[in-house]
C-alpha cells in the first residue's frame, strides 16, 4: 500500500483554502496535514510538520508566496513546492521556478486535476499550467543564453564560509556550531545564498560550490 502524500496548503482566503483541503482530502492517497494563511505561518508549519508537498498562494501577506518559497527552500531537505495562484504573469512564473517551485498551477484548476498534479509533484515531476508552459519555456531558453557572470562572486565572505561548510555536507545546525552562529541566522544566510546563486535548494548550491571550488 502506497504511503499517503502529506500536504500543506497556504492561502490567505480561508474559504478557498478549506475547499482545496477538502478536495485533496477526499482522495485516499492524500492527507492535508497543515494550513497556513501568510508567508510566516507557511514557513513555520512546513518546518515543523515536514510535509511531502506544499501548495503556496503567490499573493499572501507577510512578503508573499515567493518569499515564503525561498525560506522553505533554505530549510534542510525541503519539500516539493507548487504555487497555486491566479497570476498568469511571466515574471511571477519565472521567479517561482527560479526560487525552487516544481509546479505553477492556476486557480481555475478542477479538483480531480489538482489531485493528479499533487501526486505527480510528490513523485518528482514538474508541472506548469498548459496555458503558460510554452510561453515560459521560450522565455527560459532566451534568458539562459545571456547568463555568463559567476554568481558565486556575489557572495559575502560570511556567505562563502557557510556555503563551503554546506558543500562539505554539514547541516544548518552543524554550520552554526562551527561558526558560532544561531541555526536561525544560518537559515537567513542560506536564503540569501540561494537567491544570489539563482538555485532552488541547498543541494544545488552545494553542487555549484563544489564544482567551482574543487581546486
Amino acid at each position: 500500500m502506497m504511503q499517503e502524500i502529506r500536504v500543506v496548503i497556504a492561502d490567505d482566503h480561508p474559504l478557498y483554502r478549506e475547499g482545496v483541503a477538502r478536495s485533496l482530502s477526499d482522495d485516499s492517497g492524500i492527507a492535508v496535514v497543515g494550513q497556513g494563511y501568510d508567508a510566516d505561518s507557511a514557513v513555520e508549519i512546513v518546518e515543523r510538520i515536514r510535509p511531502d508537498v506544499v501548495l503556496l498562494d503567490l499573493s499572501m501577506p507577510g512578503g508573499g508566496g515567493i518569499a515564503a518559497l525561498r525560506r522553505i527552500m533554505a530549510q534542510d531537505a525541503p519539500p516539493k513546492v507548487a504555487m497555486l495562484t491566479v497570476s498568469e504573469e511571466d515574471d511571477d512564473v519565472m521567479q517561482a521556478l527560479k526560487a525552487g517551485a516544481v509546479g505553477y498551477v492556476l486557480k481555475g484548476v478542477g479538483a480531480r486535476e489538482l489531485v493528479a498534479i499533487v501526486k505527480d509533484v510528490a513523485r518528482g515531476q514538474s508541472y506548469v499550467s498548459p496555458s503558460l508552459a510554452a510561453r515560459i519555456l521560450g522565455a527560459m531558453q532566451v534568458g539562459g543564453a545571456t547568463a555568463t557572470a559567476d554568481p558565486l562572486d556575489d557572495l559575502s565572505k560570511r556567505e562563502e564560509e557557510i556555503l563551503r561548510l554546506v558543500a562539505a555536507g554539514k547541516s544548518n545546525k552543524e554550520v552554526g556550531r562551527e561558526l558560532d552562529l544561531q541555526e536561525k541566522t544560518v537559515k537567513h544566510y542560506m536564503t540569501s545564498i540561494l537567491q544570489k546563486l539563482h538555485v532552488r535548494n541547498r543541494v544545488e548550491a552545494a553542487v555549484m560550490a563544489r564544482d567551482r571550488w574543487k581546486k
